[in-house]
């Protein structure tokens, strides 16, 4: 799961209603973007992070801004990581890899190496 760490300026993130996919499930901090005008899960640099199921029709989301820091799970062994490359978003869009052919998560911060530790990542 994405979740917002700390963002560079001092405003609060509004929450935007995005239409949903019929029958597609989302989880709060997945990556995601639009497709045929409906929430899909993120392959590239996400557009938003749901903040919740869909209800109603819409996923409940923040809209990803430049100065926004996220902490998100590896997915993957990430001892070669180092800071300032980027890596790839996990399929499922709820962590990154630690693969950084095309990717779009700068890492600006390493918790830990391991499955499961977390990273600081912009987009």
């Amino acid at each position: 799961m994405l979740k917002l760490y700390k963002r560079d300026t001092f405003t609060t993130v509004p929450v935007e209603r995005v239409p949903a996919a019929v029958g597609a499930a989302y989880a709060p901090g997945q990556a995601l973007t639009v497709t045929d005008g409906a929430a899909a899960t993120a392959t590239g640099a996400p557009l938003y992070i749901a903040q919740g199921p869909a209800a109603g029709g819409t996923v409940p989301c923040i809209r990803v801004h430049h100065d926004m820091v996220f902490q998100a799970p590896l997915t993957a062994v990430g001892t070669a990581l180092k800071v300032g490359d980027k890596v790839t978003l996990s399929a499922d869009g709820l962590g990154v890899t630690a693969a950084t052919a095309a990717g779009v998560a700068e890492i600006v911060q390493i918790d830990g190496t391991s499955v499961g530790s977390t990273v600081k990542v912009r987009f």
